[in-house]
């Protein structure tokens, strides 16, 4: 009977260390998260381009489009955000509730973010993590646009491609010079070609990035459908 209340004594010792070491673990992992979401506190960008034709047809599909994006202008691939990260994982919305974006600020961005909404989105989820005022960070996307040159095959694309990611991705290399496989990734949906990623430092120099590599798309092709409008 001593031994058997021993055994039990000695089982639930051991469950209260584990559940006090499962509560300190969720302790640091809360007081880390609240230091990651500091404004300003990350290691480096990643621009998104995404192929404006592409992001039309789906929307199309789910009965609904962007009349900026998707009307009369013809758009290629355009900036879907400059997004803070970290070397493993990424802040978001930083402030709640965000800082007022100046509508004038809107309006600027439209050449490279045809869509409000998204500007407005891309403001109070990344650009509240970036420690920058907004005219600052929409200033940094837009010098981060600067920098990339797209492959002159896409420019003009008047019908349907098919591609692989990796031919993507390397059309964008050879266009920029310094830019390397480490720090471009392509992503995708089922069928389609949806983004061209790259990782650009603080100062928007091109830098490996090897976590946003492996949630590149692995289809072996892509189709890119045809620029709309124009």
């Amino acid at each position: 009977m001593f031994h058997f209340r021993l055994h039990s004594l000695s089982r639930l010792l051991i469950c209260l260390m584990l559940m006090a070491g499962l509560v300190a673990l969720a302790g640091n992992a809360m007081a880390q998260d609240r230091r990651q979401n500091a404004p300003g506190e990350f290691d480096f960008y990643v621009l998104s381009l995404s192929w404006s034709p592409s992001f039309c047809e789906e929307a199309a599909e789910r009965g609904g489009r962007s009349q900026i994006q998707c009307g009369g202008r013809p758009y290629a691939f355009v900036v879907h955000g400059l997004w803070p990260q970290y070397e493993n994982g990424f802040p978001e919305y930083c402030q709640r509730p965000a800082p007022r974006l100046n509508r004038n600020i809107v309006s600027s961005m439209l050449d490279l973010m045809p869509a409000p909404g998204l500007i407005f989105n891309e403001w109070d989820k990344h650009g509240t993590c970036s420690g920058l005022s907004d005219r600052n960070y929409f200033e940094t996307i837009r010098k981060a646009r600067a920098v990339i040159k797209i492959p002159a095959e896409y420019l003009d694309l008047s019908q349907a491609k098919t591609v692989a990611p990796a031919e993507v991705e390397e059309a964008f290399i050879k266009a920029n010079p310094g830019l390397s496989s480490s720090a471009v990734s392509v992503t995708c949906n089922r069928t389609r070609l949806s983004e061209v990623r790259i990782c650009l430092n603080k100062d928007l120099q091109f830098r490996s990035c090897e976590e946003l590599d492996r949630r590149a798309c692995r289809r072996d092709q892509v189709t890119m459908p045809p620029i709309r409008g124009g």
